[in-house]
């Protein structure tokens, strides 16, 4: 399928064309996916408080959440707020040991989108 498009807009292709085995393909592809999970992820991580706290975790094998605080320059009601909520997406862990709470990473590939994403947004 062609459609002229001539606004000079570099965003776009300037005709419409596509490849229908490509799409129909990849269509069949997304459509078995669910993204609402994922997507609930990067939410979280969009929060500059949440991700400060994420990548500090990567930074150690576990912190108490006084360490944390301490380190982000939060309160420790606010940084118990903001890892509950990582930790209910699993993208933390916590583990209480007498009356302190520690918290980690769940899962390396959480580590992996964090650095790799930090390393991204500081280049060039």
């Amino acid at each position: 399928m062609k459609t002229n498009n001539s606004n000079g807009n570099h965003d776009q292709c300037e005709m419409f064309y596509y490849d229908e085995e490509k799409v129909n393909r990849l269509s069949l592809r997304i459509e078995s996916k669910e993204f609402t999970a994922t997507a609930d992820i990067f939410k979280a991580l969009s929060d500059e408080t949440r991700l400060k706290i994420a990548y500090t975790l990567t930074e150690d094998n576990e912190l108490c959440v006084c360490d944390i605080a301490s380190i982000i320059g939060i309160t420790n009601a606010t940084a118990s707020h903001h890892l509950r909520h990582l930790r209910n997406l699993r993208i933390a862990k916590s583990r209480k040991q007498g009356k302190m709470v520690f918290y980690s990473i769940d899962d390396p590939h959480v580590t992996s989108l964090i650095v790799n994403t930090m390393v991204h947004s500081q280049e060039d």
